[in-house]
């Protein structure tokens, strides 16, 4: 039997997962990170917090599962992509709090491109939108915001990456300083069309050269672990951002077909093939995967504010202990009569890019309960998910069929029926929603050697179960237009 270990980096946790080639889990781990927000707008983590988290978890698992590091076929790495991280190359410390995916700091400087008629430029360049989510305005403000930074960078000292580059970093203690290339697909650095990092841009920017991590394919084989770290080396053979792994491992390999993650965030992904289409809806045009000498795009539509609703509920209002009780509270009632919560804590995500909105509760009356506003927030997950739905359609000649769905809130029953009838499309939720992880070793198996094509992967998705919409198109539209009439009172003057 061949084991592969995927690490899965995400914002709120690092874990690792064993699987066999068919699939299953044999062993899995996790250990919570800490997210500190010091100034309104601002989210960060420590750096040296998320390797140490890791190293500790791929541990644990391989002592849960009963194996040692030389069992071991392959290593994959999925991470949360985004979140940007500087270190001095001497040293291997961070410099900096990692800046994460979520932060907003970067929205003036983002406001002045925009103002600088950048938005088609970097759209035609990036197949993303100029917004503080991507990495070059969270880089940008460091280079300008910690001290002698700048000029450390300058004189070649310092690395920058996503935390697939400063994972890969200290699992190889130093020895490789790379980025995949669907992680630098978000960086709004990288030209989608060659695959390299754009000099204009770069200049532009200012954004010194040599800080720059080299580029590789999702199937690359990177580099073993190094050695002493885990007992024996473990080849590292495929990387990729969440969003794009979940696709991968929702066996989503066809143009035409779409997944869904419900995580912190909430991110549709739509394969286009071997086509890069530039998004006239304010969708993001994505490198899906570079694997087997081939690309594949993707559109994405990402949505800010999904698990971390739940998160907000527990404890920033208290009205539930774990966030497993919000569906039980949320059932309590038959409908959210009329209340209705636009999540923008931090800004709208697509399709309507509005870092300045702010999040709003409306339509309370004396009657309102905990209950009610429990159902309007998982409401509120399905409703910003329709929008990207919706946006989607436009930009696409084929209609979306299903929807797969994977992530910790498709679990939610309540949910994913509501998604069901507000998106009028069946939702299929597989048996196995570690969809992410699984994708991440899957791709590291293809390099490996355990699977010999794409189909042989497909063959691991099982169906658990199927929600079927079953709303009538009148109350469709009108749940439709209460949402949009709030959004219109959450979104800020500018837009």
């Amino acid at each position: 039997m061949s084991y592969l270990l995927a690490l899965d980096q995400g914002t709120t946790s690092s874990r690792a997962i064993i699987f066999d080639e068919k699939g299953h889990i044999h062993a899995t781990a996790q250990r919570e990170t800490r997210i500190k927000t010091p100034h309104s707008g601002w989210v960060e983590q420590d750096a040296n917090e998320i390797w140490s988290s890791q190293i500790a978890v791929i541990q644990q698992a391989l002592a849960s599962a009963h194996l040692l590091a030389k069992d071991i076929k392959a290593l994959g790495l999925t991470n949360q992509r985004e979140t940007t991280v500087v270190w001095d190359r001497r040293t291997g410390k961070a410099l900096a709090p990692a800046i994460v995916w979520q932060d907003r700091r970067a929205a003036s400087w983002c406001n002045h491109l925009i103002e600088q008629q950048m938005l088609d430029t970097v759209q035609q360049k990036t197949g993303l939108r100029i917004d503080p989510y991507f990495s070059a305005g969270k880089l940008v403000w460091l280079l300008e915001h910690i001290d002698g930074l700048r000029a450390l960078a300058e004189q070649g000292h310092v690395a920058f990456g996503t935390i697939d580059s400063w994972l890969v970093w200290n699992l190889t203690q130093g020895a490789e300083h790379i980025i995949e290339a669907s992680n630098a697909s978000r960086t709004m650095l990288m030209n989608l069309s060659t695959q390299t990092w754009d000099e204009q841009l770069l200049a532009q920017f200012n954004i010194p050269h040599p800080m720059l991590p080299k580029i590789i394919s999702s199937d690359a084989y990177v580099a073993d672990t190094a050695p002493g770290l885990l007992g024996s080396t473990i080849p590292i053979t495929g990387i990729l951002g969440d969003q794009q792994a979940a696709l991968f491992g929702q066996s989503c390999f066809d143009a035409g077909a779409a997944k869904n993650t419900y995580g912190t965030g909430c991110f549709m992904l739509f394969n286009t093939g071997d086509q890069l289409k530039l998004s006239q809806n304010q969708l993001l045009t994505t490198l899906a995967w570079q694997c087997q000498n081939q690309t594949r795009y993707a559109l994405e539509g990402s949505v800010f504010m999904a698990g971390a609703i739940v998160q907000w509920l527990r404890d920033g209002l208290g009205i539930i202990q774990n966030s497993a009780q919000v569906e039980q509270l949320a059932q309590q009632v038959k409908s959210s009569d009329g209340v209705i919560l636009v999540p923008a804590f931090t800004g709208l995500g697509a399709p309507h890019w509005d870092s300045e909105a702010r999040a709003l509760l409306c339509g309370m009356s004396r009657g309102t309960t905990k209950a009610h506003i429990a159902r309007a927030a998982l409401e509120a997950i399905a409703f910003q998910v329709s929008d990207v739905l919706c946006a989607m359609q436009s930009d696409l000649s084929q209609p979306l069929k299903e929807l797969r769905v994977d992530g910790g809130a498709s679990q939610n029953d309540m949910l994913m029926q509501f998604q069901a009838d507000i998106l009028n499309v069946p939702v299929l939720r597989p048996k196995m929603l570690e969809s992410t992880a699984w994708g991440a070793a899957a791709m590291a198996g293809l390099k490996a050697g355990v699977f010999s094509n794409l189909d042989e992967i497909s063959a691991s998705w099982q169906l658990d179960r199927t929600f079927e919409p079953a709303m009538q198109q009148d109350q469709r539209e009108s749940r439709l237009f209460e949402w949009n009439q709030a959004l219109k009172r959450a979104k800020s003057e500018l837009i």
